[in-house]
């Protein structure tokens, strides 16, 4: 029990990544019915898409759900509207400040938590009225910041007083006892959920993960100002060779679009972008979420126990 299942009323305090195009009403449910937090990512869908998307995740599961709000996405003021209507138990946001937002939740009774990749946005999420935060380590998939999950989580613990969510490289109740060492009251997995038996995603995007090593992974579209990183593939060579030719942002941005489709949905294993996190080479099976969790935090009681008896 910590800060974040008293929060939340969930039995681990693990949530699952809201990963677009990935984290889809099946995992989320998945996820919930397993004691963490399933969270269905809205990327760039509309609110027509996430309402009938919550209403499949209520009939699979009774337990708390979230939804993830991409603060870019063209449509992220009537996906707002939709979240505080159906109110969900979570909203968690990327890509921006939500603050606009924060007061039509909370008075829906919603629980804010933004992702954050530094301290000054910690600091202002607080501010603002953030329930807790998610500071997020470079070592994630998909978009990332510059600091890494063991520098940043610490250094955004000290400097505010809600609760703090370590996301970035755990795949394994090692990370999660860290987490827990660096001062965080839970945290939040990406990548191992998508190697889980409900993730609904192409077969070819599990087998990249299965077959990924520790050096297989790729942060394309720095020079941009919009770093992902992803499996190394066909793809992104191409945005390298883009990179260091010095191309436009729009030469960039147009090599990526409709790209994750093509990985999560195709399959497409030379042109899809395969989000996915450093921790890749550490998974080498699918497994059940259920089981995924639970392992987690058996091994995390163990060593946290064993460091208590030192």
């Amino acid at each position: 029990m910590t800060k974040i299942t008293d929060l939340v009323g969930i039995k681990y305090p693990i949530f699952q990544g809201g990963m677009a195009w990935v984290a889809d009403y099946h995992i989320a449910a998945a996820v919930s019915n397993a004691g963490g937090l399933g969270i269905i990512g809205v990327g760039g869908a509309d609110e027509v898409w996430l309402k009938d998307q919550i209403a499949k995740c209520r009939e699979l599961t009774d337990k708390p759900f979230g939804v993830n709000l991409m603060l870019m996405n063209p449509r992220a003021p009537q996906i707002a509207e939709v979240i505080a209507e159906e109110k969900v138990k979570v909203v968690t946001t990327g890509a921006g400040s939500p603050g606009k937002y924060i007061p039509m939740w909370k008075e829906a009774g919603i629980i804010v938590i933004p992702v954050v990749a530094g301290v000054a946005l910690a600091k202002k999420m607080e501010k603002e009225g953030a329930d807790a935060v998610i500071a997020e380590g470079t070592e994630s998939g998909g978009h990332v910041g510059e600091a890494t999950t063991m520098a940043l989580v610490p250094q955004v613990v000290d400097a505010v007083s809600i609760p703090v969510i370590a996301a970035g490289g755990i795949a394994d109740g090692r990370g999660v006892a860290a987490s827990f060492m660096l001062g965080a009251e839970g945290v939040q997995c990406g990548t191992v959920f998508c190697a889980s038996e409900e993730a609904n995603i192409h077969q070819n995007y599990k087998d990249m993960i299965l077959k990924a090593k520790d050096s297989s992974t790729r942060v394309t579209g720095r020079s941009a100002g919009a770093p992902v990183r992803q499996i190394r593939n066909q793809l992104t060579n191409e945005f390298i060779k883009l990179e260091e030719a010095h191309a436009s942002f729009e030469e960039i941005e147009s090599l990526g679009v409709g790209a994750l489709r093509k990985a999560v949905v195709d399959g497409d294993v030379k042109g899809g972008t395969f989000m996915a996190g450093q921790i890749s080479g550490m998974i080498s099976e699918i497994r059940p979420a259920k089981v995924i969790i639970e392992s987690m935090f058996e091994q995390a009681d163990k060593l946290l126990g064993r460091k208590l008896e030192v």
